[in-house]
């Protein structure tokens, strides 16, 4: 086994990060490339792929809709059989959305769980049968503080993070034995996209400050290690856990 620095080389390893044209997938493309990994880039909007792609350069693109069981199944195998293995993937697709519960519309509850957990399970299914075959493979989905944690007016959005986490814990069980390690990562509050609206609310962000004893929002760049720590042979034996990188938020009352 490798021993030091090369226990968290990704060389020669390939990487699907799905929802990876921006923010947090975007940020954990490039640092999974900095480690030694092939990158594929994926998303919905090809322009905003190949936008991603020339920013980071030197990447794989695969456009499907993380959403589509069938879709998914074709554009993995596909890849799988034309281009090569897929040996780590990072479930990071998702959206956000803000309502009172009374009032959540039902057709929004409806996208969340198709793009926050159902993809969790195509995607992972996906791969997950090639990684069998070859006994070896990692996968890491993309969790929240809200796995644990819940605040007003996103409750469906809690649900189905909550999910994630069960999700994961599921995989290990089944797939442990195949060689594979699944695990999650559950970022805390970042500046990304997602939170734009949070980010530009100085009252929240004032809350947010107190409320979390490294007293800021989180860079998406903190993500990196973590993910790079999953990724790796470091974590050969960590199975069904989920990593929580929150500035200490879910350790605090």
């Amino acid at each position: 086994m490798a021993t030091g620095q090369d226990l968290f080389s990704l060389a020669g390893r390939r990487a699907l990060i799905t929802g990876s044209s921006q923010g947090i997938g975007f940020a954990l493309a490039k640092g999974l490339m900095e480690a030694g990994a092939t990158v594929v880039l994926n998303g919905r909007n090809r322009d905003k792929l190949a936008q991603a792609a020339d920013a980071l350069g030197a990447t794989e693109t695969l456009a499907f809709d993380a959403t589509d069981h069938a879709g998914v199944r074709a554009a993995v195998d596909a890849f799988e059989a034309e281009t090569g293995a897929i040996d780590i993937l990072i479930n990071n697709a998702g959206m956000q959305f803000r309502s009172e519960l009374e009032e959540f519309p039902a057709a929004q509850f409806e996208a969340l769980l198709q793009t926050n957990i159902a993809s969790v399970f195509h995607v992972g299914q996906a791969c997950a049968r090639h990684m069998i075959g070859r006994g070896a493979g990692k996968i890491i989905n993309i969790a929240s503080v809200q796995t644990a944690l819940a605040r007003p007016s996103i409750a469906p959005y809690t649900a189905t993070k909550g999910a994630v986490g069960n999700l994961t814990k599921g995989m290990a069980t089944d797939w442990a034995k195949h060689g594979l390690q699944c695990n999650a990562i559950a970022p805390g509050y970042f500046d990304t996209p997602l939170n734009a609206a949070l980010v530009a609310d100085a009252d929240f962000s004032a809350w947010l400050e107190k409320r979390t004893p490294a007293g800021r929002w989180g860079q998406v760049e903190e993500l990196v290690g973590a993910a790079v720590f999953l990724s790796s042979q470091a974590s050969s034996f960590v199975n069904g856990h989920t990593l929580y990188v929150d500035g200490g938020i879910t350790a605090s009352l």
